[in-house]
């Protein structure tokens, strides 16, 4: 496999500098090995994972209430006992730094619906003491469940803070989600609250959800109350200033390591989503050392990622209270007026660590943009990217239009874990179109069929060793753990199964390629689709594209359907075909030349932007589009009634 150039290297002094280095000397310290770099610090965190744990949870001063026996009990997957006889409460820990930096801003919020506000630590810890005031008075208790329909403000993550320091548990769709989205999710864990604002701006457009509410409301017997927050109408029906009204002290219900924070939803799009619970402590540890140790985030420092409350990624920006930094929330289009505009918020806010999806750098660079000339990223050192493997064009756009000044990192996880395995780190090279390394504490591999491993440079099935704090503690209302073995363990039993092809390199870089139950497998040469999408969508006629591979029973090569949505003043034509044609064939291979191309209006996408590859697949072997993907899961679903048109012209 050809691999990219190195396109940013760290400084001479860039480990001495580093957090990592700071940790590795409290760990030295502490009479624990000595880490001189990254590579070492990996080693030791795989070989000792408990020690490694324990030593972060120390640097971090993490507050027990009950202190624990140890911290790694038992090893076995699904199982892991991390920090048994330990308590302590996650919102507790987010809330820490306010002791010293209590006039310090917390939380920038930009939003098109409502001006710009700041939000300093003082006035985060006592707002979240009155919203759990408020809560207490709705009856909410520990492991009841608090819902919000609600975007990226302010209110949203008080509330989501409230609900912790309570013990209760937390679930959050955002307001552009369908009706049928939310209530697959919620009816699963039975609410008790529900926040929700009547509607938002996207853009210059208004889009009033009052409706929605009601629909949801009706259809969760459970809940007891309703807070409303007046967001799109500020002289609309107000829940929240009552909510907030008692001026009580804020208390920390002490909870277990593996006590329910939140559940996640998987994406839903073929059948429920699965309701994954995430545990107190496993997030606590598992945030903090992902955004101080491979992001180097300290207290003042500035923290923004574009995300909607519906994607793991809200979870993990709000995290960045965790190392006293500011977080900049977002609520809107990103696209409006026009690209630049996050690249002008990110410029605005000094923000040093931005995030966004592949999807975004890829569509910035397809129109020409250059924000490294037109604002000031001086501050800004790494560029967070995740979502779907970023290609190679998308890292060298960043160094060209950006500035050669920022990291590029490219990291990959996802709500599972709610959190990345792989990403990189402020001491490693980058080389465009990898990512970095495994990361500190996840022992990543790639498998063959057989569950062996395989050689560097080798594709296989991503997999996961050894237990993570952040691994799920189960599935709401899977008591057996039944669904829980057979979701991550039924391929590999004792070893969690991701369903991503990845390659490792030599230096420990890695590739993904996409989803193994997406392979495009012709001829014995097996693909990811994520090769075959940086061929086509690197042309500047396509705006977007999914490839197909229907297999063969009988052992041929069976048939490659590529489709593809055109940009506005462009179509697909003959000699387009040609062209797409003679790049797969001289860039892939002859056989990954696909049987059909044909135009669709829009690729179908999930809210998190991922392209419906598999859904896709089961409707050309004849499943209904109703039971291959759910509609509300989708980020416009027009556009798999566009496919299901185009699939019933195909059949006639």
């Amino acid at each position: 496999m050809d691999r990219g150039r190195i396109i940013w290297r760290p400084a001479p002094d860039a480990w001495p500098a580093s957090t990592l280095a700071e940790f590795a000397a409290s760990v030295a310290d502490a009479g624990g090995p000595r880490s001189a770099d990254y590579a070492a610090m990996l080693d030791w965190s795989l070989a000792a994972p408990g020690e490694f744990w324990d030593h972060l949870a120390r640097w971090q001063q993490v507050h027990w209430h009950d202190h624990p026996t140890v911290a790694l009990a038992s090893a076995e997957m699904p199982g892991a006992q991390w920090f048994p006889g330990g308590t302590l409460n996650y919102a507790e820990r987010m809330l820490a730094h306010a002791d010293t930096r209590g006039e310090g801003v917390a939380v920038i919020a930009r939003s098109q619906t409502r001006p710009r506000t700041e939000t300093t630590w003082a006035q985060l810890v006592e707002q979240v003491a009155r919203c759990r005031a408020g809560l207490l008075r709705a009856g909410v208790g520990r492991g009841d469940r608090v819902v919000a329909f609600a975007p990226n403000i302010p209110e949203t993550l008080v509330a989501f803070l409230a609900t912790a320091s309570l013990g209760a548990v937390w679930s959050s769709c955002a307001p552009e989600f369908g009706v049928r989205a939310v209530t697959d999710r919620w009816q699963q864990i039975e609410p008790t609250v529900m926040i929700a604002v009547d509607g938002y701006m996207y853009g210059d457009r208004p889009i009033d959800r009052s409706a929605a509410v009601n629909e949801i409301i009706s259809a969760l017997p459970t809940l007891s109350t309703v807070v409303r927050i007046p967001y799109l109408d500020p002289a609309g029906d107000d829940g929240w200033t009552p909510l907030l009204a008692h001026d009580d002290p804020l208390v920390f219900e002490p909870v277990p390591f593996d006590h329910p924070l939140y559940v996640l939803f998987s994406s839903g799009t073929t059948g429920l989503p699965k309701p994954i619970v995430h545990g107190h402590g496993g997030i606590t540890l598992e945030h903090v050392k992902a955004l101080s140790l491979h992001y180097g985030l300290r207290p003042a420092e500035r923290f923004m990622w574009f995300t909607t409350t519906g994607w793991m990624m809200w979870n993990f920006l709000v995290s960045g209270l965790l190392t006293g930094s500011t977080i900049v929330l977002f609520d809107g289009d990103p696209g409006s007026p026009d690209l630049g505009e996050l690249w002008r918020q990110a410029a605005t806010e000094d923000v040093d660590v931005f995030g966004v999806s592949a999807p975004f750098v890829m569509a910035c660079r397809k129109a020409g943009l250059r924000p490294g000339e037109s604002v000031d990223l001086s501050r800004m050192r790494h560029l967070g990217s995740t979502g779907a493997p970023l290609p190679v064009d998308g890292f060298e756009w960043v160094v060209d239009a950006v500035g050669s000044h920022v990291q590029v990192g490219s990291m990959s996880g996802g709500t599972d874990v709610c959190t990345a395995f792989v990403g990189t780190a402020p001491t490693l090279p980058i080389r465009a179109g990898e990512i970095g390394s495994v990361m500190l504490g996840c022992d990543v591999q790639a498998y063959r069929p057989d569950g062996v491993p395989c050689d560097p440079g080798e594709t296989g099935e991503l997999v996961i060793a050894a237990p993570m704090p952040s691994m799920p503690v189960g599935l709401w209302g899977d008591d057996s753990g039944e669904r829980l073995c057979d979701a991550y363990y039924g391929t590999f039993p004792g070893v969690w199964h991701h369903g991503d092809w990845i390659t490792f390199f030599d230096d420990g870089a890695c590739v993904i390629t996409g989803r193994s139950d997406a392979t495009l497998n012709r001829g014995g040469v097996r693909l990811g689709t994520s090769d075959f999408y940086v061929v086509v969508d690197s042309m500047p006629e396509i705006a977007d594209s999914v490839v197909v591979h229907l297999e063969d029973d009988a052992g041929g090569p069976g048939e490659l359907i590529l489709l593809v949505s055109c940009i506005a003043d462009a179509a697909l034509d003959d000699e387009l075909r040609g062209r797409i044609r003679s790049a797969l064939r001289s860039e892939l291979s002859p056989r990954h030349v696909p049987d059909v191309i044909d135009a669709v209006q829009q690729i179908p996408r999930t809210l998190s932007g991922k392209k419906l590859e598999v859904p896709i697949k089961k409707m050309l072997l004849g499943m209904p589009a109703e039971r291959a993907a759910s509609r509300d899961s989708l980020a416009d679903p027009s556009a798999l009634d566009a496919v299901e048109s185009w699939i019933r012209a195909r059949a006639t």
